[in-house]
């Protein structure tokens, strides 16, 4: 039996310049990081719009790497990566430019999410989420609350042993080279040598890496500082509002996730709906709500429930406070050094 054309689908058909029952049959496959999204949010897009939609989960950005480059992007029809791996797709040629007059609901960003220099325009990406990177602390238990990424790296006695790092290698770099006074992007012989002699002396004082459950590590109290991505800090804070987030006065990095459109999708139209569909004020605050990360939907923050801003007062953090962080690039041919640094930093004894 056929399935029935919503009339939020015959708008989508009109919008898109095809068939409502063409766009009905539609399936589109999407690769996306876990609990980075409501669950009933692929169900809600297909009731609306009667456009069918499979959720690949996806590790990290370089799982999403791996099966992009090895498929030339076949299977995929919408992908979701960090701003870093959006330049690296655009030169592999693996992603799509997209047609904005079938996203009308990019009307509904930040003027500066339209403004983000691995993709000027939006040219090949609509931006999902944002945010930034520092220090989540229990503002109960640390006998002064951290202001520098030098608090992490070269702690005070309370501090050490109570401490977790980030390993992935992009921010595990970035709290060295803004301690340092350096890019984030660095890819210089001397900064990343200086960086890696940083890094590796901080070691002594940490409890471990950790980039999943170190929200977990605060809340039992086992640690008492730790490098966080700000979404991820919430998790804790929904369980102990003592726990708290600082951008650290030397900066930070700021961080994009976005959606793209595979070349290889048979299925543009579709995977182009989706994308307007995320970015419709209600579902994207629906996001927000859920992930507890920052969306860069000036109309979404308009319908969100407010009590989540006092709640989580990273999701209040401003537009023009993300921009004067700096954001993270693709390296291109300095990735090959970066990693060599990361490996014999996460090796060393």
């Amino acid at each position: 039996m056929k399935q029935a054309v919503t009339k939020a689908a015959l708008i989508a058909a009109l919008m898109l310049g095809v068939s409502g029952s063409a766009l009905a049959q539609e399936k589109i496959v999407i690769s996306q990081w876990d609990a980075y999204w409501p669950e009933d949010l692929l169900a809600n897009f297909t009731k609306e719009t009667g456009i069918q939609a499979e959720w690949a989960v996806q590790i990290d950005n370089e799982d999403m790497m791996g099966k992009m480059t090895a498929s030339g992007g076949k299977g995929y029809d919408v992908v979701f990566a960090s701003g870093p791996f959006v330049e690296a797709l655009d030169h592999l040629g693996l992603i799509a430019e997209l047609d904005h007059s079938k996203i009308p609901n990019m009307a509904n960003l930040y003027k500066e999410a339209m403004d983000l220099p691995y993709d000027p325009g939006n040219k090949h990406s609509v931006p999902y989420t944002w945010g930034t990177t520092g220090l989540c602390y229990r503002s109960d238990l640390v006998k002064k609350e951290p202001t520098s990424w030098d608090d992490l790296l070269k702690p005070s006695d309370d501090l050490k042993g109570k401490i977790t790092m980030l390993s992935t290698d992009r921010w595990l770099m970035a709290a060295g080279f803004k301690a340092l006074g350096y890019s984030v992007n660095s890819t210089n012989p001397d900064e990343l040598a200086k960086t890696k002699d940083l890094l590796i002396a901080a070691k002594k004082n940490l409890l471990a890496y950790d980039d999943t459950t170190f929200y977990s590590k605060l809340v039992s109290g086992e640690a008492t500082l730790v490098h966080a991505w700000d979404g991820w800090c919430n998790f804790g804070v929904a369980e102990n509002p003592a726990i708290k987030f600082v951008i650290p006065k030397e900066g930070s990095d700021l961080f994009v996730d976005a959606m793209l459109v595979t070349k290889a999708s048979e299925h543009k139209d579709a995977a182009h709906a989706f994308i307007n569909y995320v970015l419709r004020p209600d579902v994207h605050a629906s996001i927000m709500a859920f992930s507890l990360y920052k969306v860069p939907n000036e109309k979404a923050l308009e319908v969100l429930d407010k009590t989540l801003l006092t709640t989580y007062p990273t999701l209040a953090i401003s537009s023009e406070v993300l921009f004067q962080q700096e954001q993270l690039r693709d390296l291109g041919d300095g990735q090959k050094d970066f990693t060599r640094v990361v490996t014999e930093i996460l090796a060393a004894q």
